[in-house]
């Protein structure tokens, strides 16, 4: 049988105590309560619990009804990009404004990368429908072109943005080397 002494018990409630009143976020890489992520990136979004996003101002996760959706967007581009596919959407999904070709956008590429590859493509239309010469959205669809093997519909959209931002730039390169089969793209 364990015997536990009361400073031991004392111990384990304030670490109990300090559990539960911990902030609602984890770092995206290996813990921490700081923000930018425990793994060395200062730069790494801070993954939060379902329901919340991050406040730079307060740096802590809060739920995501008390940030604008300026803030809310900033921070689900971030996850969607940094491979935190789940939590973008939940993100992004609090954005008030439905019609936002760069959330959708985003949304999309989320999709697309859970491996939702239609779906995806889908939101990428409707982010179009409202922004024709959004470069980015034209760059994700172009890859999930690629990825549906339509190298055809992927050539169109890298003209496209050719032709909207010219051949420079990076949205046009990095398709560009996509189709061109570059290690790593996808």
């Amino acid at each position: 049988m364990i015997q536990f002494s009361r400073t031991m018990l004392h111990a384990g409630l304030i670490v109990f105590a300090v559990a539960i009143a911990a902030p609602p976020f984890a770092a995206s890489s290996g813990g921490g309560s700081s923000g930018g992520g425990g793994g060395g990136d200062p730069n790494a979004p801070v993954v939060c619990r379902e329901g919340y996003a991050y406040s730079k101002e307060k740096k802590i996760c809060v739920p995501k009804g008390e940030l604008d959706d300026a803030m809310l967007f900033e921070q689900g581009n971030a996850l969607a990009l940094a491979g935190h596919y789940e939590r973008a959407l939940d993100v992004l999904g609090a954005v008030r404004n439905r019609r936002d070709a760069n959330v959708l956008t985003m949304i999309g590429y989320s999709k697309r990368k859970m491996g939702a590859l239609e779906e995806g493509i889908a939101i990428y239309h409707e982010a179009l429908a409202i922004d024709p010469d959004n470069v980015n959205t034209r760059e994700y669809l172009g890859e999930g072109y690629l990825t549906a093997g339509r190298i055809d519909l992927a050539e169109a959209e890298l003209n496209a943005i050719g032709q909207i931002c010219g051949h420079a730039c990076i949205q046009y390169r990095t398709l560009e080397k996509a189709i061109a089969g570059a290690p790593g793209w996808n």
